[in-house]
């Protein structure tokens, strides 16, 4: 907020307009998000407080609250015309993430860095961008020129629950770093897998281009080239593919995407399977547009298709 204001005044551009969520998972939740309301009209910004309402998870609250979060910062976006939301992720977040991707078995995509600039990161936004201008700074660089500044913060009391698994995350951290593995050397392993997806997407895309053919809500596929393609590949394009036609921001869990194209690779499809909310199966006769070797991914049943075949569109990083 402080950066930001900064900034703009510098750049004489408009200044940031400031937003913050009340998730309601604590007590005094409430009373904190006023606070910060109060830090930005301090500094002669607008600034305005959105409530998440409602029930509230028991399980997953983590992911959860992030839904709530972005779903509610998305909508007041869109509504007042703003076409880019800037977030506080650090270096920090980087490292935590990238670990925590890392123990649930991530490929390339969910291994590689965050982006500076990128996509909105739930679906049903894909007008907004998303802009991290802090993730080459650490935590404790932040902290500190808030204490320069004489400006207090507020330490959110989850960051210290370990039934999160963040938190148990940025414990094993301290030993981590110990052992040389620091966040700065993650960041810079994530930055180069970063390089090698953005070229990979080049490939991927070719494949698609060549193989595939949007049927209505479906897409034909020409199975051979998938499996043809180098394993890493054909993966990649059977992921956004599946993307594309439930309409999901994420592909599927990684095991789950390798036992489908397992499957496809060992001719043990059968009638067809399902996953990521889409049903892949052999095309019927009518529709064998790449002849016997032609499959069908169809939305489930009471499921709402999303986008044809291709890849996704990224802002230019």
């Amino acid at each position: 907020m402080h950066l930001l204001r900064d900034w703009a005044k510098k750049a004489r551009v408009d200044p940031p307009v400031v937003v913050t969520v009340d998730h309601g998972l604590q007590p005094g939740s409430s009373t904190n998000a006023r606070k910060v309301l109060r830090w930005a009209r301090a500094l002669d910004l607008k600034a305005h407080l959105l409530a998440w309402n409602g029930s509230k998870p028991k399980s997953n609250i983590e992911a959860e609250a992030r839904q709530a979060r972005y779903r509610l910062m998305g909508d007041w976006c869109r509504k007042h015309g703003v076409a880019t939301l800037y977030v506080g992720h650090t270096r920090d977040d980087l490292a935590e993430t990238f670990l925590l991707r890392l123990a649930r078995g991530s490929g390339l995509d969910g291994l590689a860095a965050m982006r500076t600039v990128a996509a909105y990161p739930i679906p049903g936004f894909e007008e907004l961008g998303l802009v991290r201008p802090l993730i080459e700074f650490e935590r404790s660089a932040l902290r500190n020129h808030l204490k320069a500044r004489a400006q207090e913060w507020i330490e959110d009391p989850m960051n210290s629950d370990p039934r999160f698994s963040r938190v148990r995350i940025r414990e094993a951290m301290v030993s981590l770093e110990a052992a040389g593995l620091t966040p700065v050397r993650i960041a810079h392993a994530a930055s180069h897998l970063s390089r090698a997806r953005e070229a990979l997407d080049v490939v991927t895309a070719a494949v698609l281009k060549r193989a595939c053919r949007s049927e209505g809500d479906a897409v034909l596929v020409e199975a051979s080239a998938l499996l043809s393609a180098p394993r890493e590949v054909g993966l990649r394009a059977l992921a956004q593919l599946l993307k594309g036609v439930s309409g999901q921001a994420y592909r599927p869990r990684f095991e789950r995407l390798e036992g489908l194209f397992d499957a496809l690779a060992e001719d043990a499809l059968g009638a067809g399977r399902t996953l990521h909310g889409c049903r892949i199966a052999p095309a019927p006769s009518s529709l064998a547009y790449f002849g016997s070797d032609t499959l069908m991914i169809a939305p489930e049943k009471a499921r709402k298709a999303g986008k044809s075949c291709g890849t996704s569109r990224r802002p230019a990083n």
